[in-house]
């Protein structure tokens, strides 16, 4: 089943810089992940044993902000992501189906903002069998107020970004 709305991974220019130092000002410490599992935000796949990754602390709308002018204010955090240490191809979207990290039963936060950088509203999903259909629905719910510009899709458990999803351009 393919998706209604476009998962972004973290920007290629902005993984360059997390390569060096993250968002917090830290050095990248990359390291070979034997088992592996846990999401990357650089390809929206599952570390693979033996990947070399690197966890950074990422800053999603304080980057978009530096970009677009908008001044988030207090809502500018930041949050632990996997990345690969080395570039990689992204994602291969020709084979995406569905969006990435679901799980049924899984619980995700969908954050919405404004062009501003705010949040203005939210919601807490606990993912169902059909998943695509889950996911679709919530960002149906989040778009359908005009002011959301984007929506970050985090992991419950543990506060980290999965993916983010932009206002669909007007047809």
């Amino acid at each position: 089943m393919s998706t209604l709305y476009t998962p972004q991974p973290i920007p290629p220019e902005a993984l360059a810089e997390l390569r060096e130092t993250d968002d917090a000002g830290r050095a990248c410490v990359p390291y070979t992940d034997e088992e592996g599992g846990s999401p990357l935000r650089c390809c929206l796949r599952p570390i693979a044993p033996g990947d070399r990754v690197a966890l950074v602390a990422y800053a999603p709308l304080r980057r978009w902000a530096a970009r677009t002018g908008a001044r988030p204010g207090a809502y500018d955090e930041q949050g632990p992501v996997f990345i690969h240490a080395d570039p990689c191809e992204g994602p291969a979207r020709e084979a995406a189906t569905g969006y990435p990290f679901a799980r049924a039963g899984a619980l995700r936060a969908f954050r919405r903002y404004d062009d501003r950088g705010h949040i203005v509203g939210g919601r807490l999903l606990e993912l169902p069998e059909d998943t695509t259909a889950g996911y679709d629905e919530a960002f149906e719910e989040a778009f359908a107020a005009p002011e959301v510009t984007q929506v970050h899709v985090r992991a419950v458990e543990y506060g980290c970004l999965h993916f983010v999803v932009h206002r669909p351009e007007a047809a």
